[in-house]
Formats: structure tokens, C-alpha cells, sequence
């Protein structure tokens, strides 16, 4: 991977970390703010909203991070070892979590008129689409899997030939 690829990569990562953190700060206490005069037809309070929104901006923020120092890794030359599946489970784990906030949306949004059935349809698509990431990463790291035993089997291979030789 080129500098200039792990600059971009990194350049969009700190915009995404500072945008999430601002939306955290600001947007999600202004949105509460609003939310606070309003007669909803919502079965649950708007707090148990704001909770899923703040904590899935967490969930982003793992990842983010996570990436981070995979590139970090890959920048180093060490991405094919057992530290990287840490930061690989994270990542996955995340994902997954990102996915039962989505349902626990889903779940709170059911109840009532508020929100049409195609609404609340159409985040369980989102559900699955999300867990479809994580079952991706998990590929993923089943290959990283295989790449970290091919490199230690490499290794090994040439610490004998150069014994041999």
C-alpha cells in the first residue's frame, strides 16, 4: 500500500472520526432539544432513540479506529500476523452490534401508527444487509487466516533452507 493511499485513507478517516464526534456533541443534544416538544404517536420515550443513534456512531467509531491500525499494520509490514485478528474480531463484533441496534430500532418504531409497517419492513432489510457485512469481514478474516499460516509456514520454510545451505 503507497504513502499516498494511506494519506487518503487516513485523511478520510480523521474527517469521518471528527464528523461523528460532532454529531455526537452537538446534532444528537440539539435533536433531543427538539424532540422534547413534540407530541409523537411513538410508543417509547425519543430518549431510547437518541441512545440508538449515539451508540451507533460508537459502533462506527470502533471501526474506524480498528481500520486505523490495520492500515497502521499494513503501513508496517505486520498485518500478516495474530495481532491484526484483534482488530478483525473488533471490527466484526461492531458490526454486529450496529445490527441489533438497527433491530432494536426496528423493535421500537413496530408499535403503534407512528411508523408504517414498510418503514419498519424496510429496516429489517437493513438488519440483514448489515449482517451481511459482518459474515464479509468474517471472510475476510478466514483469508487473513490463511495468509498469517502461509507466512509463518514461509518463514519456517526458509529458516530450514537456510540451515541447509
Amino acid at each position: 500500500m503507497g504513502k499516498l493511499t494511506v494519506l487518503a485513507l487516513r485523511a478520510v478517516l480523521v474527517v469521518l472520526l471528527a464528523g461523528s464526534v460532532f454529531v455526537q456533541t452537538v446534532m444528537v443534544p440539539l435533536l433531543g432539544r427538539d424532540l422534547e416538544g413534540v407530541d409523537s404517536d411513538l410508543a417509547y420515550p425519543p430518549t431510547a432513540f437518541l441512545v440508538i443513534i449515539v451508540l451507533g456512531i460508537v459502533t462506527v467509531q470502533v471501526v474506524m479506529v480498528c481500520v486505523w491500525r490495520l492500515v497502521t499494520m499494513v503501513r508496517h509490514g505486520t498485518v500478516f500476523s495474530y495481532a491484526a485478528f484483534r482488530y478483525v474480531d473488533i471490527v466484526t463484533g461492531a458490526i454486529v452490534a450496529a445490527a441489533l441496534l438497527v433491530f432494536t430500532l426496528g423493535v421500537l418504531l413496530a408499535p403503534g401508527e407512528a411508523v408504517a409497517p414498510g418503514i419498519v419492513l424496510l429496516i429489517g432489510g437493513g438488519v440483514v444487509a448489515t449482517l451481511g457485512v459482518a459474515f464479509i469481514v468474517l471472510v475476510l478474516r478466514m483469508l487473513l487466516a490463511q495468509a498469517v499460516a502461509r507466512d509463518v509456514e514461509a518463514t519456517r520454510m526458509q529458516a530450514e533452507l537456510a540451515e541447509v545451505i
